[in-house]
């Protein structure tokens, strides 16, 4: 690495790898915000997982400005995540979700917080729609006292802690070499292998700041615009093999960390109560009652998650709200939790105050 003229901070090579299947809309929004990044050093690598639409055409619009594109059967993201880092050169990885952009300053940004023991430097993302337009969402809130530390406790007892998706953060390749290859199976998204063994094998650090776009519409994998409780199961059961993927990677680096500690993570029980109360047949956990669930509370309400109290106090009234309440009022309360456009505006108001 070799200093700068201009500023205390070292310059290293910085790996933005865009996974991208069939996001023609999006794709050159993405990787023209990856070009756009502020940082001496950037190479940009866009892996087109078989797309079908028109990906292929506007990546290679690319070719001139030094993009390296990458054409392959259809096989996921993480086989194409796979991909792009064994192509890549950079010390440091970002992940860009090909329908999410980036703040120019977001690697300034992180490697102005970069301390020694390092894995991922994670901050704020800003939720727009379909056409860039902000919604008013800045996610996740940090608490003010958020350190290191503390978010390896949160996960270790809850498996849980407060983290944006894929394009918010930036990766250290010491770190990732001990993941990649990425584990054949274990989930579709590249993010649940970093997130769930990241403040595991390192230092989860925080920059407060929104500075990545999560694009919300109607193809987006990872968010819903409508309450959708099959999803729900659906990505219960992939938080339970991040928990024992985490546990394992975690063990083979001489981490030991409880295998069922995500009984008590809020968001965990939040999806398995709504899947209790409106798809009991379903559910897909053999044997899991709403009793459990309420047993399981019990113990999470006292356990720090990453949230400020206010909002641990209103997460733990609206579990047993969501548990208890008639179906009609709980449907509307889960509807809020995890379709947030369903939200009203008193409601949005409230969760950005908190």
């Amino acid at each position: 690495m070799q200093e700068t003229n201009t500023s205390a901070v070292k310059v290293g090579l910085v790996s933005i790898i865009i996974c991208n299947y069939n996001y023609e809309r999006f794709v050159e929004a993405s990787i023209s915000s990856a070009l756009a990044v502020d940082w001496p050093q950037v190479e940009v690598i866009v892996v087109d997982d078989g797309s079908t639409d028109r990906s292929r055409e506007v990546i290679e619009g690319f070719a001139s400005r030094g993009v390296t594109a990458l054409f392959r059967p259809n096989k996921g993201q993480a086989r194409a995540a796979d991909e792009g880092y064994r192509y890549s050169r950079g010390e440091w990885i970002l992940f860009l979700d090909a329908d999410d952009t980036v703040d120019p300053s977001i690697v300034r940004e992180a490697v102005a917080a970069m301390k020694p023991g390092w894995s991922m430097i994670q901050c704020q993302m800003m939720g727009v729609d379909e056409f860039g337009r902000s919604l008013n969402n800045i996610f996740p809130r940090y608490r003010k006292d958020i350190t290191p530390t503390l978010i390896r406790r949160w996960v270790a007892e809850t498996d849980t802690y407060p983290t944006p998706p894929t394009s918010g953060n930036l990766l250290s390749r010491e770190f990732l070499d001990k993941i990649f290859p990425l584990e054949e199976g274990m989930d579709r998204a590249v993010d649940s292998y970093f997130l769930a063994t990241a403040p595991l094998l390192g230092d989860v650090l925080t920059v407060n700041k929104p500075l990545a776009f999560y694009r919300l519409h109607q193809n987006n994998f990872s968010a819903q615009l409508v309450l959708d409780i099959s999803r729900l199961q659906r990505d219960f059961m992939g938080h339970l093999r991040r928990c024992n993927y985490g546990t394992r990677i975690a063990e083979k680096y001489g981490v030991s960390v409880p295998p069922d500690r995500w009984r008590f993570g809020f968001y965990n029980l939040a999806m398995r109560i709504a899947s209790l109360r409106f798809a009991p047949t379903e559910h897909p956990l053999p044997g899991d009652t709403i009793g459990k669930c309420l047993k399981d509370w019990t113990k999470s309400v006292s356990i720090p998650q990453g949230m400020t109290p206010l909002r641990h106090a209103a997460m733990s009234v609206w579990l047993l709200n969501v548990a208890l309440a008639p179906q009609s009022v709980a449907r509307t309360l889960v509807s809020w939790r995890f379709a947030p456009q369903s939200r009203p505006g008193f409601l949005k108001f409230l969760i950005r105050a908190a």
